[in-house]
């Protein structure tokens, strides 16, 4: 069999003979490896959020190139001439057939494979809807036994039956969870035939992850920084994806002359609490920067709607924390923006994640896989559609006029959402950055500490 590595070696074969080679595959237990692939790198590629013509495009040629030519003769590909390569072409641009090489086996055809890949749930967001209804709409025909395609895997996302009923907890009160009412209100839920309930929980983290991993919760959105110390502790909650960046801001006082990290240097910050996501992220930036956010800065704590009081009283020179209470401040005209969480390296860091209870993913990964794609579609949706979305919010009780909720939408990153080992990747850096400052025991290991909190609901 010809590998990939082989054939660079020689020489790239033209698209006739790559079209060639896939309709000529010669058993289905052949083509059963060219869907194995194919579907693999579908998943991948969608991951990446390709739009639907993008695609198409690739499953046209790359697969027919890539794919086919793993599983095809060296000697076929090689011995014909350009002209019955143009003539291969023509007729397999027509027809697509993968020919059995028994009559009596039942044949399977490009479009059916391309069907089947669609069918199989690939995890697409909302930009390749159209996609996706184009793979599950092309035609298909009776698949051979010994396809190892799992019934649960034919329906897509898995959830047949009536909606399956699921609670989710977030905060009302942030607008990094808009992702969750924008599911709900535009269908996204119902379309992957989920009921979700939503629980305002205003309560400690520990206390909200201890209400997921023990089933009064099934998943919840909130912010990773906030998040992974408690799950340093072991709670049976797995984080499957990474919802968006860009909601916690330094702000600095203008009568203090507040613009840098370094003029904080030995000035009092007001924050909402010792644990919260923006003392953290803040406590890591002071410390890439020289500054040691225990001697060199003092953190005092006040109730959050009374941060700005705190600068203005002049008990404190800066104020952390998140959308959208700093963005609203910050149009005030009293403070200067030092730094937020897609400053410089942290530019397509996610601060918001999605967590779901592990009993869950273990005994239903289906439904997780559904309320993770719902999360993620509804993510793009906020990316691309941050009016609408604002009102969505907004009726679910997001404080702020319209127009200042959709710019935050618009400025924070809904469409960087990563999966997979990218957002592995993240936590690690976080973990590794969190032990820095004394947040995280330093016997933690990051990159173990990541596979532990990550689950792969998507693959």
């Amino acid at each position: 069999m010809l590998k990939i590595a082989d054939l660079s070696r020689q020489r790239r074969l033209s698209d006739a003979q790559a079209y060639r080679a896939f309709v000529t595959l010669p058993n289905s237990a052949t083509a059963t490896k060219v869907l194995r692939r194919l579907v693999s790198i579908l998943r991948f590629y969608a991951s990446k959020a390709w739009n639907a013509s993008t695609i198409m495009h690739w499953t046209e040629l790359y697969a027919a190139r890539k794919v086919a030519l793993t599983t095809a003769s060296y000697h076929d590909l090689l011995q014909s001439s350009p002209r019955e390569d143009h003539m291969a072409h023509r007729k397999s641009s027509r027809t697509f057939t993968i020919q059995a090489s028994d009559s009596t086996r039942p044949h399977l055809s490009r479009r059916a494979i391309f069907g089947l890949a669609g069918s199989l749930g690939v995890a697409m967001p909302i930009a390749m809807i159209g996609a996706a209804r184009a793979f599950t709409a092309m035609q298909s025909v009776p698949l051979p036994d010994e396809f190892p395609v799992c019934g649960a895997a034919m329906t897509g996302e898995g959830l047949s039956g009536s909606p399956r009923a699921l609670t989710l907890a977030w905060n009302a009160t942030s607008v990094c969870t808009a992702a969750a009412p924008v599911a709900k209100e535009r269908g996204v839920f119902a379309k992957h035939n989920l009921d979700v309930d939503f629980i305002n929980f205003g309560g400690s983290t520990e206390q909200l992850l201890e209400a997921i991993a023990t089933g009064k919760a099934d998943a919840g959105l909130g912010m990773a920084l906030r998040w992974l110390k408690p799950l340093e502790q072991g709670f049976d909650v797995r984080i499957t994806a990474g919802v968006h960046g860009g909601c916690i801001r330094l702000l600095g006082s203008k009568a203090a002359d507040i613009t840098s990290l370094k003029s904080l240097r030995g000035k009092t910050i007001a924050i909402s609490d010792q644990a919260s996501p923006a003392k953290n992220f803040c406590s890591i930036v002071f410390a890439k920067n020289g500054i040691d956010p225990v001697r060199d800065i003092d953190w005092r704590q006040y109730p959050a709607d009374l941060l700005p009081l705190a600068v203005e009283k002049g008990e404190a020179q800066a104020l952390t924390d998140q959308d959208p209470r700093t963005y609203l401040w910050l149009k005030n005209g009293k403070f200067n923006e030092v730094v937020t969480n897609l400053s410089g390296e942290f530019a397509d860091r996610i601060c918001c994640v999605l967590a779901v209870r592990g009993s869950l993913i273990r005994a239903e990964p289906a439904t997780a896989r559904a309320l993770t794609r719902s999360v993620l579609e509804a993510g793009d949706i906020v990316a691309h559609h941050p009016a609408d979305a604002a009102a969505v919010y907004s009726g679910y009780g997001g404080k702020g006029p319209l127009d200042d909720l959709a710019a935050m939408l618009a400025s924070h990153t809904h469409h960087n959402h990563p999966i997979g080992a990218a957002l592995k990747r993240q936590i690690a850096s976080y973990a590794r950055e969190l032990k820095e400052v004394n947040v995280l025991k330093r016997s933690t290991d990051p990159a173990k500490f990541a596979d532990r909190v990550y689950a792969d609901v998507l693959s």
